[in-house]
């Protein structure tokens, strides 16, 4: 299993990142805020534990999108240990 991790940046606005979170992650609004803010204060953020494949996925389509719209957001794979 690997973990996505969203990673802050300072150009990307907030409201993107909820968005993106509600989006790829299926998190409702209230959950994605939360995550928004943690990603903003503590410089990031896990977005969901997944499969591999599953995982790169999400990573991409963040990427894709963010890039789509001219934000600098991206996310990072980490492998869950036991």
């Amino acid at each position: 299993m690997y973990s996505v991790i969203m990673l802050n940046d300072d150009f990307t606005p907030m409201d993107f990142v909820i968005e993106v979170l509600n989006r790829f992650f299926q998190m409702s609004p209230e959950e994605a805020t939360r995550i928004m803010l943690v990603v903003h204060e503590q410089g990031r953020a896990l977005c969901g534990t997944f499969p591999y494949d599953i995982a790169q996925s999400k990573v991409q389509l963040v990427r894709d999108a963010s890039r789509k719209h001219g934000h600098p957001l991206h996310c990072t794979l980490e492998q869950k240990t036991c």
